[in-house]
C-alpha cells in the first residue's frame, strides 16, 4: 500500500505509530554530547522559517514541546525528546534565513556535520522543506550533501495547505522532485504534510515506526 500524499510503500515493518508520551531529555552543543544510550533517532532538519517545531508539535499533539528549542541560548543546540521512552525525535538547528544573504547564512554544516556522520543510531533524517514556495537552491544542497554522505533521509514536505504566488504546493513539490532527480536515481521518500489540517500525521508516523523497526532488526 502506497501512503497518501507520498510516494511511501507500506510494507511488514510498518507498526505502533501512536505517540503517547514525550519528554524533553537535554540541549547538546556537541554531537559527542548527545545522549548514548543506542535508542533509535531521527533528527528532523529543514529552513529556519520552514515549520519544525509546528510539526514535531503536530506529531506528538503537544504544543509546546518543541518550544524548548526556542528559548535564548538553545536556538544553536540538538534537542533531544524521548518518545514512548523508546526513540528519539531530535530537533536540529534550522538552516538558513529566509531573507537574509548568504554570507549571513548560518554554517548549519559546520556545526551539525559531526553529529549526522557520527550517530549509529541516526534512524533517518526527516528533511522539511516548505512546499509552498519553489524550489530553494540551500534545500537542494543540503539534500545533496545528506545524500553524498550516504544519510538516509525522507522529504517531508510542510505548508502544503497554504499557496504562495500563484503556484499550487503540488507544483512546487514536482518542480523540486525533478531537480532532485538529476542527483538521484531512486527519489528519496516523500510526503506531503499540514501542521495546521493534520494532513499527512499518522502517515508519517506509520512511515517512521516502519523505519525504526526495520532499523531494529
Amino acid at each position: 500500500m502506497v501512503l497518501p500524499g507520498s510516494n511511501i510503500v507500506i510494507g511488514p515493518y510498518a507498526g505502533h505509530a501512536q505517540i503517547k508520551e514525550v519528554e524533553f531529555v537535554k540541549s547538546s552543543g556537541r554531537a559527542k554530547d548527545c545522549p548514548r544510550d543506542g535508542r533509535p533517532e531521527f533528527a528532523i532538519l529543514g529552513r529556519s522559517n520552514v515549520g519544525k517545531s509546528s510539526l514535531i508539535n503536530a506529531l506528538v499533539r503537544k504544543k509546546e514541546v518543541a518550544l524548548t528549542s526556542k528559548k535564548p541560548g538553545k536556538t544553536q543546540l540538538i534537542n533531544h525528546f524521548l518518545v514512548n521512552k523508546s526513540w528519539y525525535i531530535v530537533d536540529l538547528p534550522g538552516y538558513g534565513f529566509a531573507k537574509a544573504p548568504g554570507s549571513v547564512r548560518m554554517d548549519w554544516s559546520a556545526f551539525t556535520k559531526g553529529y549526522f556522520l557520527n550517530r549509529d543510531n541516526l534512524v533517518a533524517v526527516l528533511l522539511l522543506v516548505d512546499a509552498s514556495v519553489p524550489p530553494q537552491k540551500i534545500d537542494l544542497d543540503c539534500a545533496n550533501w545528506l545524500g553524498r554522505n550516504n544519510i538516509p533521509m525522507t522529504f517531508v514536505f510542510t505548508k502544503c495547505d497554504k499557496m504562495k504566488g500563484g503556484k499550487r504546493p503540488d507544483e512546487n513539490i514536482r518542480n523540486f522532485q525533478e531537480l532532485m532527480r538529476e542527483n538521484y536515481r531512486h527519489h528519496p521518500p516523500w510526503i506531503m504534510t499540514s501542521s495546521v489540517t493534520g494532513l499527512g500525521r499518522d502517515e508519517l508516523l506509520l512511515h517512521m515506526s516502519q523505519l525504526r523497526n526495520y532499523w531494529d532488526q
